[in-house]
């Protein structure tokens, strides 16, 4: 069954989830978007104000365990509450690397507001140092994802809103300084379809990126990860659980040898394709599931229903 593997037990509003090793234990840790699923506020002010949360597993994600929220991610210049989403969180070059979604204040509406990606570091995944905003594409810029690639240049994936929503890319050789090299994957300006939530990984022999389509996952396949060749779609069926019977939201994958663990979120009481303005709480509510990645002939295979999840220790 695809049962939940977490939901917040403060907000109610688990969601856009990033999983990693503490390194020299078997710790695994989650990452993820708090969004106020019981804020009584005007617009979409529910999904601003959103803190980061903490969940620990220590039997390789088959439970976790609530560890509160990340301090110290406002500018020092922001007063009062800010808005934090969908946190990218990497260990490379001697430390663990935060890349955040980030916006002033807790706006009650999409539309006029900046949004920025912020890298912040950390030697022990608690406390972290702040070193400002990435200069991208645009000021409307969220959901970073980060991956070294074959020719020895890491690359930033995210979702530029001031150019259509699509995929843009940025390359760095040291994870600060960032060359904006164009976009990866076409969005509503350049005849593609608009999406969200970049996540790239390399799995079976390729390189593979996951989009959020709001209908499910766009997949995407390269052998350098720079040319992608769309291969379909993921996560637009639903799942075994009542829980699970919603698309799949925002992905991210932890490789696992010859199979790899994609983190998602549903909104499991919220029946339309895009959630915009609900009113309703219960309709706010998100929680995260897991589902099986493989290879086969060539092909992203997706198993929503794949049983407990046991990350190598």
């Amino acid at each position: 069954m695809s049962a939940p593997i977490f939901s917040d037990p403060e907000l109610d509003g688990a969601a856009d989830p990033t999983v990693i090793r503490r390194r020299g234990t078997g710790e695994w840790v989650m990452f993820y978007t708090v969004r106020r699923a019981n804020h009584d506020g005007p617009g979409v002010e529910w999904v601003h104000g959103s803190p980061i949360g903490m969940a620990s597993s220590y039997d390789g994600g088959g439970s976790w365990q609530y560890r509160g929220t990340v301090a110290g991610l406002d500018d020092p210049n922001d007063a009062g509450l800010n808005t934090h989403w969908a946190p990218e969180v990497i260990w490379a070059r001697g430390a663990y690397h935060m890349y955040l979604s980030y916006v002033v204040g807790t706006p009650d509406r999409w539309a006029g507001h900046e949004r920025h990606i912020v890298h912040f570091t950390s030697s022990d995944l608690e406390t972290w140092t702040r070193h400002g905003p990435l200069q991208l594409s645009s000021n409307f810029v969220i959901d970073a994802a980060v991956t070294l690639c074959p020719d020895g240049l890491y690359r930033l994936w995210y979702k530029d809103e001031g150019h259509g929503s699509g995929s843009w890319v940025a390359s760095s050789p040291d994870l600060f300084d960032w060359q904006v090299e164009g976009e990866a994957i076409p969005g509503n300006k350049s005849g593609g379809v608009g999406h969200e939530g970049p996540n790239v990984f390399e799995l079976g022999g390729s390189y593979w990126m996951i989009v959020d389509e709001w209908r499910g996952q766009g997949v995407y396949r390269s052998s350098d990860a720079r040319a992608w060749q769309r291969q379909g779609i993921v996560l637009d069926s639903p799942g075994a659980d009542p829980l699970d019977r919603q698309i799949g939201r925002h992905g991210q994958v932890v490789v696992a040898g010859d199979w790899a663990a994609l983190f998602y979120f549903t909104h499991p009481h919220w029946d339309g394709e895009h959630i915009v303005d609900a009113n309703e709480a219960a309709r706010r509510r998100t929680v995260i599931h897991w589902a099986k990645l493989t290879v086969e002939n060539g092909q992203l295979i997706c198993n929503r229903d794949p049983g407990p999840l046991a990350l190598p220790s």
